[in-house]
């Protein structure tokens, strides 16, 4: 057994009794401030608490004696949004922000975040919010070279603007212009969301970005007269929601077997720019003028929330996520962009799937949530429905695209003429409602060999849901949501220099002191623990490098917080934290930790906002635990990393963990609900000597493998259970 080494002593500011602010954000930040500057902070404003399920962050720090510091108080913040051109100066939330912030899967703010000034990158608004009418558009306009045009009826308002019928004013100077008579004129006001930093609108940049590309409209010109951004652009028809209402809110599968190759063609060029839409509907796919030649054909519209995925090298963008970062319009958006995933070229097509769904059944399974947390139960309900499901009463084409867009990876290739192939069968009768004849040719030239790949990827992505994690060099996995949700352990093993572990599971409350008392007398410390069933799991090894250790179990409290106040005075820092179905918690504390600040939060839904503030500060992660459906994080300062962000998923972020893992990140907590899991990843300032580390899943506690891990020098350092398959 390895004994844990000398430590060197701690200053006499470490050593003191810790002392408690209990905060909201804004309290602790005034509290804070004064401290830096020596003066004795003033006690916040105490506040009533605000309907159920309020939110509470305790806060303790190591601090000399005679440093004077806030008494407990709980400040109660209302919801806000943040404007980052205004360097997150909390601003009113409109009525349509409010109507966004339910898309979030977590139960965050939605961000109404505004383009930058950069050229091309991701910069486009999360979430639009209606131009105002109230600016009268001026009655003709010219911009740029453009001819002169009168603004006749309006055609329709989008996120960001509205847009104007536009007749060209005959000119003899322009007799032979080729340009067309009538346009698409789009009025965006200045002070619209949508601009960029130098006023110019985000679309702008994303149309002369693209150029002539299939299926998308032209931009013809471009300039501002009086308050107003104008784009000149291509009168086009009605959208295939008019569509789909003119018919009775129901198509036939060959009409949306048309819309669907088409759509595919021309998300294939517009993914081959580099760019993905980001938000892909029925509104935003519309025909050709009416009385035309272009009268059947489709056209993608409504770039404001497009993004690059190729950088300025051609490479794919990297991986992150966000979970308070949501794009798109809640019914279509993939479960990715629910969860606050960069945006990729599988976003586009899994939105695609919803749309066709939508065209052909005039619902889909998740429509009809209300409520702050209706983007959590749209997101859970998604990732609920197989293609099985959503496609019950479909022909096999529908079943088939819709699994092949959920199992995409997040920089995959996607298979276009494979996909426009398989719709090929049910559009082979003329006439055909939606002109396809280009999509039917791609299909019929590349569609059939890679119509071979995409069955090989569909085989070997249903071997590896069953498969486990075997370390970090194995490959990112498919996902294939099952439609049968389950729980599992989720235990994480890190390579470590031979020492003593011992484990314990299935344990009763009162059975645990036994243990305890006898680990400790084995020169052995309490590393991590688990519940699962009410029955709590206790690993405990001689690596901690902790010098003493207390712990509490607390029936129907999450989380005990005048124990924890009392231990944080006594120079006891939070190390394990774990809660049961019940309620209750499994508290450890650690005297020997280099922690010199510690704050956590219970929060009804995942705490991001808090844990990006705390970040901010200095704080990382150091425990995370649930107990029902409820979250407990704590945060430490000094704990030793450099780098730290949050896998959160409605199973298990497999593919997310591998991406992690790639950049240097290792896990250094998991907790799960019977909904979510979460996994922490950190960098460490000091890499230890081997960075192997393996994780598995297992239905029952993983007592067999831990054995044979041990074998291999790999021990435990978490445990969690929970939602593991969806």
């Amino acid at each position: 057994m390895e004994q844990p080494g000398p430590r060197r002593p701690r200053l006499a500011a470490k050593a003191a009794a810790a002392k408690i602010a209990a905060d909201f954000e804004c309290a602790n930040n005034r509290t804070n401030a004064k401290r830096k500057a020596g003066a004795t902070p003033r006690t916040a404003r105490k506040t009533p608490l605000k309907g159920p399920g309020v939110n509470t962050v305790h806060t303790g720090s190591n601090r000399s004696s005679d440093e004077q510091v806030s008494e407990n108080s709980v400040e109660d913040i209302g919801d806000e949004t943040f404007d980052p051109r205004a360097k997150n100066v909390p601003r009113t939330e409109s009525p349509r922000c409010k109507k966004r912030r339910a898309a979030q899967p977590a139960g965050m703010k939605v961000k109404v975040t505004t383009p930058r000034a950069k050229p091309a990158p991701a910069g486009a608004p999360a979430a639009a919010e209606e131009e105002d009418d109230s600016f009268p558009v001026p009655p003709k306009v010219q911009v740029g070279n453009s001819p002169v045009y009168l603004v006749d009826r309006r055609l329709g308002k989008g996120g960001f603007g509205q847009v104007f019928l536009g007749k060209r004013i005959p000119s003899k100077r322009l007799v032979n212009d080729p340009k067309p008579a009538q346009v698409a004129l789009k009025f965006e006001h200045k002070s619209s969301k949508g601009c960029c930093a130098n006023g110019n609108p985000y679309e702008w940049t994303v149309y002369s970005a693209l150029g002539d590309t299939y299926g998308v409209p032209r931009m013809h010109f471009k300039g501002t007269e009086g308050d107003f951004n104008i784009m000149v652009m291509d009168l086009l028809g009605p959208s295939l929601w008019d569509l789909w209402s003119k018919e009775g809110q129901k198509l036939t599968e060959k009409y949306v077997a048309c819309i669907a190759m088409e759509a595919l063609q021309i998300l294939e060029a517009l993914h081959a720019k580099g760019w993905v839409h980001g938000d892909v509907k029925p509104e935003n796919f519309l025909l050709g003028p009416p009385g035309t030649p272009q009268a059947d054909k489709l056209y993608l519209v409504d770039l404001g929330l497009a993004m690059k995925y190729k950088d300025t090298r051609g490479a794919h963008v990297k991986y992150d996520q966000k979970p308070d970062d949501f794009r798109g319009t809640i019914r279509y958006a993939s479960v990715h962009a629910h969860l606050g995933r960069t945006a990729s070229r599988r976003d586009d097509l899994e939105s695609l799937a919803y749309t066709l769904l939508f065209l052909l059944d005039g619902r889909l399974p998740w429509q009809g949530f209300q409520g702050d947390n209706k983007g959590f139960q749209v997101c859970r309900k998604k990732m609920g429905c197989s293609a099985e499901v959503l496609c019950k009463e479909r022909t096999e084409p529908f079943r088939k695209f819709t699994e092949v867009v959920m199992s995409l990876k997040f920089d995959e290739d996607p298979k276009y003429a494979a996909c426009i192939a398989l719709f090929e069968p049910l559009v082979l009768t003329i006439p055909r409602p939606i002109a396809c004849d280009s999509a039917i040719k791609v299909g019929q030239k590349r569609g059939r060999q890679e119509m071979a790949e995409l069955d090989v990827g569909q085989k070997r992505g249903r071997q590896e849901m069953a498969e486990l994690d075997v370390g970090a060099d194995g490959q990112p996995r498919k996902r294939l949501r099952s439609g049968y949700p389950g729980c599992q352990w989720i235990s994480v093993y890190n390579k470590h220099k031979p020492m003593k572990q011992r484990y314990h599971y299935n344990v009763g409350a009162t059975r645990m002191e036994v243990h305890v008392k006898k680990g400790l007398s084995d020169g052995l410390f309490i590393s991590a623990v688990g519940c699962a069933a009410d029955l709590w799991a206790l690993i405990m090894d001689a690596g901690t490098g902790f010098t003493a250790q207390i712990y509490k179990v607390s029936h129907n409290l999450f989380l005990p917080k005048e124990w924890i106040v009392e231990q944080w005075d006594a120079g006891f820092y939070i190390t394990a934290v774990a809660g049961s179905t019940s309620h209750s918690a499994l508290v450890v504390m650690s005297q020997g930790t280099k922690y010199t600040q510690q704050s956590y939060k219970v929060s009804d839904v995942f705490p991001f906002e808090w844990i990006k503030k705390k970040w901010r500060e200095n704080f990382h992660i150091t425990c995370i635990a649930t107990a029902g459906s409820q979250w407990a994080v704590v945060m430490s300062r000094a704990a030793g990393y450099m780098a730290q962000c949050v896998e959160l998923d409605f199973l298990y972020p497999s593919e997310g963990v591998h991406r992690r893992w790639d950049e240097g990140f290792r896990i250094t907590g998991c907790a799960a609900t019977p909904d979510q899991t979460a996994l922490v990843l950190s960098k460490p300032r000091k890499a230890p000597a081997d960075e192997t580390q393996e994780t598995l899943r297992t239905t029952t506690f993983p007592s067999q493998h831990v054995k044979d891990k041990w074998a291999k020098d790999l021990y435990l350092s978490g445990i969690a259970f929970g939602r593991t398959v969806s």
